[in-house]
């Protein structure tokens, strides 16, 4: 051990001061002292990380590696049902992969029965679908979670309008204008 620890004392004493030696992947030795280099995938079990990385490549508009980066997460945690309704989300918005979504909101709804933004994105994917009762029970379960959120009224205003009922569409748009939507009052004047 002291003829190596010799060997690379006099190595160093011949790199310029400051000069990076490499001996092994992740190890670097300068003459002022030793540093150790940590990947990136020393990490990789972290979940913040993944999920740090997710919300970076969504941002920057890389989808599919975002999406990726959540399925790391999901392996870590898998009964996590925000990252399914993260998935979800990125599919229906940006992927326009409905029927996709509609398995990433189905689960996390699976995992947490009281997800309000689950149901009310899988009654937008429904509507997409064409599933305007499916739509209009979720927006139904979504007003018993959270009985003032405007998005909730407005959409199942906009699913109730598919199927014919107009009434029921307008007293929706009322109750979502009531509590402050905008967009609701100029479905009304539209409308109703």
């Amino acid at each position: 051990m002291k003829k190596r620890t010799a060997f690379i004392g006099a190595i160093l004493s011949l790199i310029p001061l400051g000069q990076p030696l490499l001996i092994k992947k992740g190890v670097v030795l300068l003459t002022t002292g030793l540093i150790l280099s940590i990947s990136e995938n020393l990490y990789a079990s972290d979940a913040s990380f993944y999920f740090q990385r997710a919300n970076k490549k969504e941002e920057e508009g890389d989808y599919y590696g975002a999406i990726s980066d959540f399925l790391k997460l999901i392996e870590i945690d898998p009964k996590n049902a925000e990252i399914h309704f993260r998935i979800g989300n990125i599919k229906s918005r940006d992927l326009k992969d409905h029927t996709g979504a509609l398995v990433d909101f189905n689960n996390a709804i699976k995992i947490d029965p009281n997800h309000s933004q689950a149901f009310i994105s899988r009654s937008v994917v429904k509507t997409f679908l064409k599933d305007y009762y499916g739509a209009i029970s979720d927006l139904n379960k979504a007003a018993e979670i959270v009985p003032n959120d405007t998005s909730v009224f407005f959409n199942r205003g906009i699913a109730k309008t598919y199927i014919g009922d107009k009434k029921g569409a307008c007293s929706d748009w009322r109750k979502s204008s009531k509590i402050g939507d905008k967009d609701s009052d100029k479905l009304l004047t539209k409308y109703c």
